[in-house]
């Protein structure tokens, strides 16, 4: 990082790769794709979030609580049904038993629980590794901290953790390790030869592994394997996880964090500082939706596969080449067989091209690091129609560059 980038806010946009080299705050490819599409009437499959609520139980529930006076303070670790319910919910998808007490915190969604983690363990001189490509809150989040930003690389076309180049990455001052996994952009789901090779080296290096669980029950035909499962992981293990993608409501900002009391009380430490608390009637509702059946978490993720299924043949059909995700919202496609190099560029003239909006992967990565600069992400989260409309749009790509 550039030695002039002293101040906090420089080094989380740093960070974030949103410093420009004069030392200003620059515009992100989200809000150019965003504009362009609105110009050109675009489809925007650059953003991740769902154009349709979630399950109505869980939206009269919020209504209930509302109705019924639950609008003061939470708690700063959560309210009691939506911690015991985080802890149910770990133990009947996942085999363990997180204290509601202790071990299990809510937060103002998993970015917050993130932010208060890495701000609570790692600092200037420490290191916080992440694998490339990577979700830019977390490059900011350590720019914030004071900590570096390290990385290791995912390869397509499966993006699974290469052990060699992840130990390569580890040093004696690697504090954190961040696994996002189901991981955003790529869509691949680590597999447990990986997750226990990640483990393994945590314990060598002495790191604390702090886990992204956000997607994880948007998986197409594997399993979610928690971190802090494996042999070896759950005392040097936080996980995190939230609502919004799980039940289609982003907006209510509503994550949690499971781990051991020693470490979580030093996060919570944090926590309590960044916003202390949000949304009571919201941690109601979640409770509710935690609670839900198991065809609902199912039916979720077979529905979602279905609109996989039909932007991955658009995006065939444009004559790129798709890499076939394993779970979360995107499909990454590579743009190389149409000759194009820079995609980049080319996601600042889809919305015009073709009425469909996409972000180059090179967004989620490091400005030096240009092994991606030929994939385009899209979401695929989005309404059927939608994405059966987009999927026809995109097929006229190759005639149109």
């Amino acid at each position: 990082m550039n030695s002039s980038v002293s101040e906090p806010w420089q080094r989380t946009a740093a960070g974030a790769n949103l410093l420009g080299d004069d030392g200003q705050l620059t515009f992100t490819i989200f809000e150019e794709v965003t504009a362009l599409a609105g110009q050109h009437q675009a489809i925007n499959l650059g953003q991740g979030f769902p154009d349709e609520d979630g399950p109505a139980v869980i939206k009269e529930a919020a209504q209930r609580a509302i109705a019924d006076g639950h609008n003061q303070y939470a708690p700063g670790k959560g309210v009691p049904e939506l911690r015991q319910a985080v802890a149910a919910h770990q133990q009947r998808f996942y085999g363990f038993s997180p204290d509601p007490e202790t071990e299990v915190i809510i937060s103002t969604g998993a970015t917050e629980g993130l932010a208060a983690t890495i701000l609570a363990l790692a600092g200037p001189g420490d290191e916080v590794l992440t694998f490339e490509p990577f979700y830019d809150a977390y490059g900011a989040i350590a720019g914030l901290s004071g900590a570096t930003h390290t990385t290791a690389p995912l390869r397509a076309p499966d993006f699974q953790p290469d052990l060699d180049e992840l130990e390569a990455a580890f040093s004696e001052r690697t504090r954190i390790i961040v696994v996002n996994n189901p991981h955003n952009p790529t869509g691949a789901v680590f597999s447990r030869q990986s997750l226990e090779g990640i483990v393994a080296l945590a314990q060598k290096y002495d790191a604390v592994v702090v886990t992204d669980e956000v997607y994880e029950h948007l998986t197409f035909g594997v399993p979610h394997i928690p971190v802090a499962t494996l042999p070896g992981a759950a005392e040097r293990t936080i996980t995190i996880s939230s609502a919004g993608k799980t039940f289609s409501f982003t907006g209510w900002k509503v994550g949690w964090l499971s781990g051991p009391a020693q470490l979580l009380e030093r996060v919570r430490t944090v926590k309590q500082y960044l916003s202390y608390c949000s949304g009571t009637p919201f941690q109601l509702a979640i409770a509710t939706g935690l609670g839900l059946e198991d065809p609902f978490f199912t039916d979720q993720a077979a529905a979602l596969q279905q609109k996989r299924d039909i932007l991955l043949t658009g995006l065939r059909s444009a004559g790129l080449e798709a890499n076939v995700p394993q779970g979360t919202y995107f499909v990454t496609a590579d743009t190389a067989p149409l000759g194009i190099s820079d995609a980049a560029e080319l996601a600042l003239r889809l919305p015009e091209l073709v009425g469909v909006g996409a972000i180059p992967v090179s967004a989620f990565c490091s400005p030096e690091n240009t092994q991606y600069s030929s994939l385009l992400r899209f979401a695929f989260c989005k309404r059927v129609p939608l994405l059966e409309e987009a999927a026809e749009r995109l097929s006229r790509l190759r005639d149109r560059l």
